[in-house]
């Protein structure tokens, strides 16, 4: 038995729908327009939702986005008349789990929306254990072992289970939607949407439209209904990343939002009741815009009720190591490399840095020289230049004086590094000619060939 959504403006098909399912014990909900399908998708759960593709108001797929946006793991399946196989078709690249083609037979109705729900249950099954595995994992994105981020972690632990907004302040880079992210799945949302949007990427108007939709006809190109992002948050949480970069007329609505549950599209009078947590994120001292009338007084309390402000990179150096080896995992995780680690002397180099990108800085960083370099081994040399001239003297070799002197100072991979770049120096002088190069080295060609293999030169 499955909650079935019914979409299907003929009234003899959607009984001949209903009757044939319900005699499998399932549960129907029915719609005729896009409209009372939305409305039934933003106030259900369903497992299956059977979709005309032409209805009087919209097409069948606005229903399907809506429905892959509120809950992915409902089996979508779209009816199309014949001719038509095509848009069938498409739909299922846009995620739709099966089509049929009228006319279709009562057993093959029956069997495809028994595959679907069967679909449907899985994916329940498999987001519940993913959910499990999250929440035991905790705060595992967000590494390391410094008090700053001791106190972050515990910060989240408390604000995670609540209702409060939260407004995450930090450098670029630093992580601040990660921590949104913990926050979210540690809240009660948790098996509901995460959606997050980038403030500043859009101009005053789209971005108005964006969060709260807008009506067909309410600006040129607006050639349908859109459903904002709010909408597609019900029940769930929204990320607003940058959000001091709001203009007035969306601060406005977005006060309204937390005030009242109600967003009003672009283009419309009508309030639509909305249920999202909001959680926000600035690089700018909002405070100081306040004051100088950038950003309103009563929407930064509103955002603010849990400030939770993200250390730099820098002011927890501490941390370096353990993120570096989480990060490198996910690289070549992503990468279908090799696992990498890092030299002491290339650790050593990272945690000398200042990294004013932060962690995304480091990723970067991380991430071009595991594509750059084919060694297990991350040495200093293979590390960016503006590293390297950090812990030089011009010459390309990193010098430590007695109080910079590592605990842990690897002195033959560090003179493989040295030779390494000295026959690099030397073969550009040549032009590449080994004989030459070899002579000037002191070396013989066979010795040279050996290096050369030995560096992967």
């Amino acid at each position: 038995m499955a909650r079935v959504l019914v979409v299907e403006d003929e009234p003899n098909m959607r009984k001949v729908l209903t009757a044939n399912l319900r005699q499998d014990g399932h549960v129907l909900v029915e719609a005729a327009t896009v409209r009372d399908g939305l409305q039934a998708v933003y106030g259900n759960d369903f497992e299956v939702a059977l979709l005309d593709q032409k209805l009087p108001d919209g097409e069948g797929s606005e229903v399907l986005r809506a429905i892959q946006q509120s809950e992915p793991s409902t089996a979508v399946v779209v009816l199309t008349a014949y001719g038509t196989v095509e848009l069938a078709v498409e739909a299922m690249r846009s995620g739709a789990f099966d089509f049929l083609t009228k006319p279709f037979s009562s057993d093959n109705l029956r069997a495809v929306v028994s595959r679907a729900a069967e679909w449907s249950s899985l994916q329940r099954e498999n987001y519940l254990l993913r959910n499990t595995v999250d929440r035991l994992e905790g705060q595992s994105e967000i590494r390391g072992s410094s008090p700053s981020v001791v106190k972050l972690r515990q910060l989240i632990s408390r604000v995670g289970p609540t209702e409060a907004t939260a407004l995450i302040t930090g450098e670029t880079g630093t992580g601040k939607e990660l921590v949104a992210r913990a926050i979210h799945k540690s809240s009660t949302r948790a098996n509901k949407p995460l959606i997050s949007v980038n403030c500043a990427a859009f101009s005053e108007t789209l971005l108005e439209s964006e969060l709260f939709g807008h009506e067909r006809g309410s600006f040129t190109g607006a050639d349908r209904v859109h459903h904002g992002l709010f909408e597609a948050a019900h029940e769930g949480t929204l990320f607003l990343d940058e959000a001091g970069e709001m203009s007035a007329a969306a601060q406005a609505k977005l006060l309204r939002v937390l005030a009242e549950g109600k967003i009003t599209r672009v283009g419309s009078t009508v309030a639509r009741d909305v249920d999202v947590r909001v959680l926000a994120a600035t690089h700018r001292d909002l405070k100081k815009e306040v004051q100088e009338g950038n950003f309103r007084q009563d929407l930064y309390y509103r955002l603010a009720i849990v400030p939770i402000e993200v250390p730099p990179l820098r002011e927890r150096v501490m941390d370096i190591p353990e993120i570096a080896e989480y990060l490198l995992r996910q690289i070549t995780s992503d990468l279908k490399t090799a696992a990498r680690t890092l030299h002491p002397d290339a650790l050593q180099q990272l945690m000398s840095y200042n990294f004013p990108g932060n962690v995304r800085e480091l990723r970067n960083l991380l991430e071009r020289a595991c594509i750059l370099t084919s060694s297990p081994e991350i040495l200093w040399f293979d590390l960016p230049e503006i590293l390297q001239d950090e812990a030089s003297t011009g010459s390309g070799f990193p010098v430590f004086s007695g109080a910079q002197l590592p605990d842990e100072f690897h002195l033959r991979s560090t003179l493989a590094a040295w030779e390494r770049t000295i026959i690099e120096q030397t073969l550009a002088k040549t032009n590449g000619s080994k004989t030459e190069a070899a002579r000037r080295l002191g070396l013989s060609k066979s010795d040279l060939s050996y290096k050369l293999s030995k560096y992967g030169l």
